[in-house]
């Protein structure tokens, strides 16, 4: 297949056939013009005198042919010039982009895009590629880092339920209820991470499918509380919900249900029996808030957004002492409060003082208030 011409030789191309054309034009125009408008000027101011006539317009048509020359050639070489500058600038640029695509079609996405700013178009194109370029290079590194953090959560699992295996085979480990128990807590967990993990995948695609409908902020938080109750009272921590009255936000309920349901399990392993818990939902400039706070382990101060990185660790928040967290859930949360268009963010005042994560969202005026309870 016959390799089609450069966008440069194209635009050259077409930059003198329309300036040969114009040459052309002006040429002709001004020979079967001048002549006649010459004679006719002469007639009127009365000069009819055939040799005077002849001698005239041999010098006017001599003179007119060398300025035309002279002024057809210094147009077609400016003209040329010119056209020769933009398009280098116009096809330089361009080529850099093809290069570029060419780079990042082969993976390798850490280039250098040049700026092209000689038009607003070309500036657009190129910073979109850049940033394009940028964008896909985080996401390629979060990829590997993925991918990393995956075989390490991975491995204790299934070392686990091999270890049992082998032990169970050459009766080193008794096949009683407990073995069986601890491998099934291991499939659990398996299951809960692959789960989770689709979550994540569903999140970073915007392929959550929310549905958003008005709902009760209280009504949602009292759900919640419920539904973790049994579990707070089985470790002894007291779970509170304080008072306030009914306020709407915009929200998938269900997905709000597992936010809150994923921050006070990960409230739960981090706070010691006999500890508190307090959920409050609050409305103020034009904001609902969700805050739970507790009294648990606290977070380092330079670990409070580091902590919603997927498999975080180095901080009391992602490492959980009863192993019962994917080490995902801080991270579906946040990724699902995104999506609302709003914010989750924590605070602490260091480790062993307690913390509190807060989800923002906007507030719902006027919608259908019974559709979300």
């Amino acid at each position: 297949m016959r390799r089609p011409k450069g966008l440069a030789t194209r635009l050259m191309t077409a930059q003198v056939l329309v300036i040969a054309i114009g040459a052309l034009t002006l040429v002709v125009a001004a020979t079967l013009l001048a002549p006649r408008l010459f004679s006719d000027h002469l007639a009127r101011i009365g000069e009819y005198s055939p040799d005077v006539r002849l001698h005239a317009e041999e010098a006017f048509v001599s003179s007119f042919a060398l300025s035309l020359v002279f002024a057809t050639t210094v147009s077609l070489a400016t003209a040329g010039l010119v056209s020769w500058f933009l398009v280098g600038r116009v096809a330089r640029p361009v080529a850099a982009l093809a290069d570029a695509a060419d780079a990042v079609a082969l993976g390798r996405y850490q280039v250098q895009v040049p700026r092209a700013s000689f038009s607003s178009e070309l500036l657009r194109l190129s910073d979109a590629f850049a940033h394009m370029a940028f964008r896909l290079t985080e996401t390629d590194a979060s990829r590997t880092a993925l991918l990393s953090d995956l075989a390490h959560e991975l491995r204790t699992p299934l070392a686990t339920l091999e270890a049992y295996v082998d032990g169970m085979e050459d009766g080193v480990v008794e096949v009683v209820p407990e073995s069986w128990g601890t491998m099934r807590e291991q499939i659990q967990r398996l299951r809960r991470l692959a789960g989770d993990l689709r979550e994540i995948a569903a999140a970073e695609e915007h392929a959550l499918g929310l549905v958003l409908i008005p709902v009760d902020a209280r009504a949602v938080a009292e759900a919640a509380v419920a539904a973790a109750r049994p579990r707070y009272r089985a470790k002894t921590v007291d779970l509170q919900l304080d008072g306030g009255h009914p306020t709407y936000v915009l929200a998938d309920r269900e997905r709000l249900l597992q936010v809150l349901a994923n921050l006070l399990d990960n409230a739960l392993r981090h706070t010691p029996a006999h500890g508190t818990v307090r959920v409050s939902v609050d409305e103020s400039g034009g904001r609902v808030s969700f805050r739970i706070s507790d009294d648990g382990e606290g977070i380092a101060t330079d670990q409070l957004d580091s902590i919603f990185r997927r498999f975080h660790r180095g901080d009391p928040a992602r490492v959980s002492g009863d192993g019962g967290g994917s080490g995902l859930g801080l991270t579906i949360a946040r990724a699902i409060v995104t999506e609302h268009g709003g914010d989750l963010t924590a605070a602490s005042e260091g480790p062993g003082r307690g913390s509190a994560f807060t989800v923002s969202l906007l507030a719902q005026r006027g919608g259908d208030v019974g559709a979300g309870r």
